[in-house]
């Protein structure tokens, strides 16, 4: 049966293709203790529903952001080696992460396959160690289920419908919380909800836009 999004449930979304996603995880035992629920959503489907582009089409961007996670990597103390091309295809490990159950363990096993070995998932024979790695027999097959497809696309569609925008982005208290550098913002709403609630916190949430939007013909 595929299952939606309950948006009144702690949520975290992640995509594979994310070096930051796996920081992030590899922080876990700093995360605030709510039962977040591990989604994985793909990131090209939110930046295509959005209209952002893709870092990587910036070359500048693409240089920076890999050396960005290489420099929170080594102050965080995590191990990190950069997959042999990025970015690559997600969609096989997502769908094997479902298919799998898509608990942290598992997701936590995939993410350090590709973000501390630095392995290709979408490979033949990447995929192929990778199931070996999780323990999932038979992958190529599973990830063809149209079910499990199905589930991918549904998370997804149910992340844009929540206001999902990039990854990996918490959801807690009905609030989007993105980015690996936000997770002393989450610690901080964890013990004190009632900031969200402040006069200057509501102010700057309702801003106006002070660009003219282009008329259409």
């Amino acid at each position: 049966m595929i299952r939606g999004i309950d948006a009144n449930q702690p949520a975290w979304f992640y995509d594979f293709v994310s070096p930051f996603s796996y920081l992030l995880l590899e922080q876990y035992d700093k995360w605030p203790g709510f039962d977040f629920v591990p989604t994985p959503v793909l990131l090209s489907d939110l930046y295509r529903h959005w209209g952002t582009p893709y870092g990587g089409a910036v070359p500048a961007k693409r240089i920076f952001t890999y050396r960005h996670a290489l420099f929170r990597a080594e102050q965080l103390g995590i191990p990190l080696k950069m997959p042999p091309a990025h970015p690559f295809d997600s969609v096989k490990p997502m769908l094997l992460a479902i298919a799998a159950g898509g608990e942290f363990a598992c997701v936590r096993e995939i993410f350090r396959f590709i973000w501390r070995e630095g392995r290709d998932p979408s490979s033949d024979e990447g995929f192929e160690q990778l199931c070996e790695r999780v323990g999932i027999a038979h992958g190529e097959a599973l990830i063809e289920e149209e079910a499990v497809r199905a589930q991918l696309r549904r998370y997804t569609n149910d992340a844009i419908s929540m206001g999902v925008f990039g990854v990996p982005t918490f959801w807690m208290n009905k609030q989007l919380f993105w980015g690996e550098d936000a997770l002393p913002m989450v610690l901080y709403v964890a013990r004190s909800p009632n900031w969200l609630d402040s006069r200057e916190v509501k102010r700057i949430s309702t801003l106006p836009s002070g660009l003219v939007k282009p008329e259409t013909a």
